[in-house]
């Protein structure tokens, strides 16, 4: 589970990498309208704070269901090679995001859901007995 927990550190360290893309590619940063710099976005840093908004909406699954298989004791190389695609399949995103191909990244959030979903059953097969 030692790789599991590291790429929970890295899912909820990732949108910071998008936030970065945006204010570093975007407009002048202002600290002190935050929203309001968000707002004005267009273009690239505009999809790279939704990419950031994104990531932290995905987050939360994921995160519990690495949590739920350790708790658990689900099949730990199983939870390993799910969070690891979880981890790629989300950078992917973000850069295919950052490239505005909408079909693509739908295929690539979707896949990275259905990693956090597969986790979640490790984990209630784990509990189950399977």
């Amino acid at each position: 589970m030692y790789i599991a927990l590291i790429c929970v550190l890295v899912a909820g360290l990732m949108p910071y990498l998008w936030t970065g893309i945006a204010k570093f590619r975007g407009p002048r940063y202002d600290n002190t309208d935050v929203r309001g710099w968000q707002a004005r976005l267009v273009g690239l840093p505009y999809r790279a704070n939704a990419a950031h908004l994104n990531s932290f909406e995905a987050f939360p699954l994921f995160g519990t269901a690495v949590l739920a298989a350790f708790l658990t004791g689900a099949d730990a190389q199983h939870v390993m090679q799910l969070s690891l695609a979880f981890v790629g399949l989300r950078l992917l995103y973000g850069v295919i995001y950052l490239l505005n191909i909408a079909m693509l990244r739908s295929l690539v959030w979707l896949a990275a859901m259905a990693c956090s979903v597969a986790i979640w059953l490790a984990a209630i097969g784990a509990v189950a007995g399977h």
